[in-house]
């Protein structure tokens, strides 16, 4: 409008120093945590062999880290917190192939820019220590002190002078706790050096120097842990290519609710990597249940070049050249370790039976039947009436044999054994398990009891079949698709219209196991042919399609199968599986019960199901001796 004055704009302008590296520093430092890290890469970097962190309020009033590296030149001191200043990297090419911890230049400018920051060194050829202190930048300038060879950064009142960011700062309990932990992380993947963490006055962390990968582990992790610990390694690494691995993964027993219990590590640094962990996942598939993640510490070395680190400013991200070559490496060499422990999980319930109680228990001086005074019970006898005298008298199974593919599948083929139960014979040798006794005792029609070379064995009948029906199915659909039973009247399945819709989607993964469907209508789709195997298994095509057909309207399962992961096709021979096994209820004869526990030799992860559940369960003898008050 006429005698309106136009609206006035802020005039660009450049931003102060202060200003600038405030904003760095929000991407740089988060959490005292972040300081803690940045400052002993900084002095991994410089040598040292002995690292100390001292923390004060959570971090958040002091984070000290002293250490006994090659310090830094007076003349240098001033340069060390100007932003984009560092000694490790020079040129572009540099970036490409960096073999240091610390290389952006950030950290020490940003920490001073959000606290009080003193630094105090002393290289070897120095007669003294020099001192720079700032305050938000503000500094004095470098000036003589004493102080050993290496280097003492202390930064005080985190956020003092950005009260905003200040109020974002948790509790002290949980700021001290996410210091200690980035302080353990980089304490195991550097076993040569020593740590010690002190907060408050009270000694956190104490490790020596030039301790073994392992026990570093041990002394992180804890002791307790070591016999449910077992090592990783792999070594396909050259000159400019391909990884070596080294590691200590956990017994799936030990899976943890959250992944805090996962260490990964790419030449020293400390990561957060979703193919690493996707290969991980993929390593312990159907041992732990969903939900769950495996404890382990994992080091992945390999070229510079290969990798690059500088994705991020908390540089715990990384980017592969070839990512596939780190995950097939990966889950290859856990898979491989895996496959050469014995996973049944220890029973750990027993408690002590008190004295009074037990001196209250009295048995009858004479059994029925028996014939003998005492409470012995009868004694076995091959000829005897007893079911219990003939479990125990039977003798040992003959050695088990192995079956190659092709026995599997004409046995197999061959339909289920008895109107109850088995069909299902090993698909792939794996690492022995002590002899069974040929005489399984099958109790409530549930579980199986038998006994190996560690004690009494409880096994879960539905689980362990479904297990060895998951790996047979697995084997034939990679090995060409499961067979298909033409029906002579297509079975109707109701459907809704997202359903129908994505079955020409699901086709394929349809095709691979055994099973020809089509629209039916605007409500139904109609089966035409079912997998012979769960034909002859008598598993119900409208209750298995329908779900399968739910499993279709989830985006997730759609997004895989488009994909071409294998996790769809896993997720549906889970399916399958479930629906074939031996069911809990179903009396099996005793052939068949010698059969089922037979399997836990000769398939592959007899010790959990497809969903991660175990199969079966060990009572120790040293467990029995407990609760009988013989140890």
């Amino acid at each position: 409008m006429p005698g309106t004055e136009a609206p006035s704009h802020p005039r660009i302008q450049r931003l102060s120093p202060l200003v600038a590296s405030q904003i760095a520093a929000g991407e740089v430092v988060e959490r005292p945590a972040s300081i803690v890290k940045e400052l002993v890469e900084n002095s991994i970097d410089a040598g040292a062999t002995r690292i100390i962190a001292e923390l004060e309020h959570g971090g958040i009033e002091l984070v000290r880290i002293i250490d006994d590296g090659h310090g830094i030149a007076e003349s240098d001191l001033a340069m060390a917190v100007a932003a984009h200043a560092t000694s490790k990297i020079r040129t572009t090419a540099d970036l490409d192939s960096i073999a240091t911890l610390g290389f952006r230049g950030e950290a020490l400018a940003s920490i001073a820019s959000v606290s009080r920051l003193s630094i105090r060194s002393r290289t070897a050829g120095s007669d003294g220590a020099f001192v720079l202190e700032l305050e938000g930048l503000d500094g004095t300038a470098v000036r003589p002190a004493s102080g050993p060879i290496g280097t003492i950064v202390s930064a005080r009142n985190l956020f003092f002078n950005t009260p905003a960011r200040r109020k974002f700062l948790r509790t002290v309990p949980t700021e001290l706790e996410r210091c200690t932990d980035s302080f353990r992380a980089i304490a195991l993947a550097h076993p040569h050096i020593g740590f010690r963490a002190e907060a408050d006055g009270r000694t956190l962390l104490d490790v020596p120097k030039d301790q073994s990968p392992r026990e570093r582990v041990l002394a992180i992790l804890g002791k307790e842990l070591g016999p449910q610990l077992f090592e990783v390694s792999a070594d396909e690494f050259d000159d400019t290519r391909g990884v070596a691995i080294w590691g200590m993964a956990g017994h799936p027993e030990i899976a943890r609710a959250s992944a805090r219990s996962q260490h990964l590590f790419i030449n020293g640094r400390c990561i957060r990597d979703r193919t690493v962990q996707h290969a991980v996942a993929e390593a312990y598939r159907g041992l732990i249940e969903p939900g769950r993640y495996p404890t382990i510490v994992l080091h992945i070395e390999m070229h510079p070049g290969a990798v690059d680190v500088n994705v991020h400013p908390s540089k715990a991200e990384v980017r592969f050249r070839d990512s596939g070559v780190v995950h097939s490496a990966v889950t290859r060499s856990i898979r491989s370790a895996l496959a050469k422990q014995d996973l049944t999980p220890l029973l750990n319930f027993v408690r002590p039976i008190p004295t009074p109680v037990v001196e209250t228990l009295r048995l009858p001086l004479e059994l029925p039947g028996s014939g003998r005074p005492g409470n012995r019970g009868p004694a076995p006898s091959p000829g005897g009436n007893s079911a219990f005298s003939d479990f125990f008298t039977r003798p040992a199974s003959p050695p088990q044999q192995r079956f190659d593919y092709a026995a599997i599948k004409s046995s197999l083929d061959a339909g289920a054994v008895g109107s109850g139960g088995l069909t299902g014979v090993p698909v792939a040798p794996v690492m022995p398990l002590p002899e069974p006794l040929s005489r399984i005792l099958q109790v409530h029609k549930s579980y199986l009891v038998t006994q190996d070379e560690q004690g009494v064995v409880i096994i879960d009948q539905h689980a362990l079949h479904e297990r060895a029906m998951f790996e047979y199915l697995l084997a034939r659909v990679l090995d060409g698709g499961l067979e298909t039973q033409h029906l002579l009247t297509p079975v109707p399945i109701p459907a809704t219209a997202r359903q129908i819709e994505r079955l020409e989607d699901l086709a394929p993964l349809l095709a691979r196991i055994g099973i020809q469907a089509e629209p039916g209508g605007p409500v139904s789709v109609l089966c035409r042919g079912f997998p012979t195997f769960l034909f002859d298994r008598n598993v119900d095509p409208v209750e298995f399609l329908s779900g399968l057909l739910e499993k279709a309207e989830s985006d997730a399962f759609m997004s895989d199968l488009a994909s071409g992961s294998e996790e769809a096709l896993r997720d549906v021979l889970d399916m399958m599986s479930c629906k074939a096994a031996v069911k809990a209820g179903d009396r099996m004869s005793e052939s068949e019960l010698t059969a089922l526990v037979r399997l836990r030799e000769d398939v592959e992860r007899s010790s959990n199901c497809p969903h991660g559940r175990p199969t079966s369960v060990r009572l120790t003898i040293r467990e029995l001796e407990k609760l009988f008050h013989r140890s």
